[in-house]
């Protein structure tokens, strides 16, 4: 079986997309995984240099704000499905400032409009989570002391919501009714830092109740996983030597849907390909 399917990753600064990528790589370079190369990758310049810093045992650094680099990897399941993983790297502010300034660039309207399935990673630790019309009754803001307004800052939340309306109105995708595609999963990156036992989609409806109340509203059935891309964290500077000696691939790991926890990181994207008819 055969079909074309583009994946859009979307992520901001600092979930860790480099790393999830260049550690995806390395299990299809080793064969360590539930899926296969079906031919030769291209562009592999960002993720050979990240792979490199993790095979001494440190993390890498951020990718600039100006990068937009698309790396071509054919993949295949055991099952036969066939796909073309379109895996961006780029400044994770890019995100951030297709929001804050309305504009959707040229290389992100072409991948939105190509776009099969959306992966949006999420690194909770990371959100500020204020309190807001949903999680306080109105009550408390009518009693609350007036303040002098300053410059309006929308809460991760909201911008994370009014990012994905944004991506859906591109793509001109009609919301009459739930969408069965594109299909949506989150992932929920940096797992390792939580320090939870929650299952990853209790632990986003707790965290994020707004958000999961939105994708829950327009999409038919999203998934939920947790994501260690590392496994533990790393420093930049210092070697952590059971990267070192074990090499990177043996680090890292995903929370599925039902809890159970897996050492094979390409799961998130073969649980997408076991839904193509």
């Amino acid at each position: 079986m055969s079909a074309q399917h583009s994946i859009l990753l979307v992520g901001e600064s600092n979930v860790g997309k480099t790393h999830y990528g260049a550690q995806f790589l390395k299990r299809l370079m080793v064969e360590a995984c539930a899926l296969k190369r079906n031919g030769a990758a291209t562009n592999l310049e960002a993720f050979t240099t990240a792979l490199g810093c993790l095979a001494d045992g440190k993390a890498t650094n951020h990718t600039p704000v100006s990068t937009y680099v698309e790396s071509i990897w054919p993949i295949k399941d055991d099952a036969g499905r066939t796909a073309e993983l379109v895996w961006p790297d780029y400044g994770g502010e890019q995100v951030r400032n297709l929001v804050t300034q309305r504009r959707i660039p040229a290389p992100w309207r072409e991948r939105v409009l190509e776009a099969t399935d959306w992966v949006v990673l999420l690194r909770l630790h990371s959100l500020r989570a204020e309190d807001d019309l949903f999680s306080r009754p109105l009550q408390s803001f009518a009693n609350a002391e007036t303040k002098e307004i300053t410059e309006f800052q929308p809460s991760d939340q909201a911008r994370t919501i009014e990012l994905l309306q944004m991506l859906l109105y591109l793509a001109q995708f009609n919301l009459d009714r739930k969408l069965r595609k594109p299909r949506l999963t989150v992932l929920l990156s940096c797992w390792d830092e939580l320090e939870t036992s929650e299952l990853p989609e209790n632990l986003l409806a707790a965290t994020l109740p707004m958000f999961w109340a939105f994708i829950r509203s327009n999409w038919e059935s999203p998934t939920v996983m947790g994501l260690s891309a590392l496994g533990k964290a790393l420093s930049m500077t210092e070697s952590d030597p059971d990267y070192a000696i074990r090499g990177p691939e043996e680090f890292g790991y995903v929370i599925l849907p039902h809890g159970k926890k897996d050492n094979d990181i390409t799961l998130p994207i073969q649980w997408l390909m076991s839904t193509w008819a």
